[in-house]
């Protein structure tokens, strides 16, 4: 017993308590698309390096394909807060509906450069943006990036607000979405991913709106000939962990986990941006190996759009905050 107890002093000494403490056998993070994706293989790494860097003692189990919440996708904010999801790599648009001021960044034709998003992710805005998410029970660790959202569709180019007309375009089951297109003259539907693209191999659904990188994965080429990069909205990701995760961690292992992230969903910005700034050589390659028609938009034909949307981006910058959004605005004129 004396030998036992001497033993564990010792232990105590090199080890805090916290760190010698069981934790849960798997840790859950939860993801909305495959792991082909860039954010899929962020996910990957992620897990690995937190189990390398913490000897074992975290272990995170990935749910791709929205798993944890079966195809609810505007609900694994929720899943974060009670703890269900102990980490998520989220779309702020999926996140928008119990953080309001997210929608931010869905705000129409806003945002025309990626140096414009890390202007204002990096300036007050998004260290505000942080602070509200972290006060609804979650703790966020990094920005990450799925990419600005262009729309295909299966029926004709798509190069005035005209040409939108009539066609049925699945949007994500969010308000500010759903009002843009609508505004637009489209007949905006909103389901789920799955459904989704069960209703283009169909054609019931024309259109789609989502950023370059997931066409390829999802094989969206095959049943939609044409592309319009627009950049109508933007859509950045953010790894967070549930609050009630976060405080069951010991300090040391809080340090390890940020670090982590940072990391991992930098280089995940860089994989998702690849080929999409300035030239965009991966649309191009979309027209040359996938044959796609792809509708590149003049300043003015982008106008047009703006113009028919005014009205979507002046009511939500109203509901998302005044103050919020001319910050947001002061940093998007000067990263021009």
């Amino acid at each position: 017993m004396r030998i036992q107890g001497a033993l564990l002093a010792l232990l105590l000494t090199f080890f805090p308590l916290r760190l010698l403490a069981d934790y849960k056998p798997e840790f859950k993070l939860s993801i909305n698309v495959s792991e082909e994706t860039s954010w899929g293989k962020a996910a990957k790494r992620f897990a690995d390096a937190v189990r390398y860097q913490t000897g074992g003692r975290i272990r995170i189990r990935n749910y791709f394909d929205g798993k944890l919440f079966k195809g609810e996708q505007t609900s694994e904010f929720q899943l974060l807060q009670q703890g269900i999801a102990d980490f998520a790599v989220g779309s702020t648009i999926n996140w928008s509906p119990q953080v309001r001021e997210l929608n931010l960044f869905a705000l129409p034709f806003m945002f025309s450069s990626f140096r414009q998003v890390d202007a204002v992710q990096a300036g007050d805005p998004g260290i505000l943006i942080f602070k509200m998410i972290e006060q609804k029970g979650v703790v966020p660790l990094a920005w990450g990036e799925n990419g600005f959202r262009e729309v295909t569709n299966a029926s004709r180019p798509i190069r005035r607000p005209e040409d939108l007309q009539a066609l049925k375009i699945r949007t994500v089951g969010v308000p500010i979405f759903l009002e843009i297109f609508q505004a637009l003259g489209a007949n905006p539907i909103n389901m789920n991913w799955d459904d989704a693209q069960t209703a283009f191999w169909d054609n019931s659904v024309d259109g789609q709106e989502n950023p370059v990188a997931l066409i390829i994965p999802y094989r969206l080429y095959v049943v939609h000939r044409y592309i319009t990069l627009w950049h109508y909205a933007i859509d950045p990701l953010i790894m967070g962990v549930s609050a009630k995760t976060w405080a069951v961690l010991s300090p040391e292992d809080r340090v390890v986990i940020q670090r982590a992230a940072e990391a991992v969903m930098a280089e995940q910005k860089k994989e998702a941006r690849e080929g999409l700034e300035e030239t965009m050589p991966l649309a191009d390659m979309l027209q040359k190996i996938y044959l796609m028609e792809v509708v590149h938009l003049s300043h003015a034909e982008v106008q047009a759009f703006r113009e028919k949307t005014r009205h979507v981006y002046a009511r939500w910058a109203e509901a998302i905050g005044a103050e919020l959004v001319q910050r947001a605005e002061s940093l998007v004129a000067n990263a021009k």
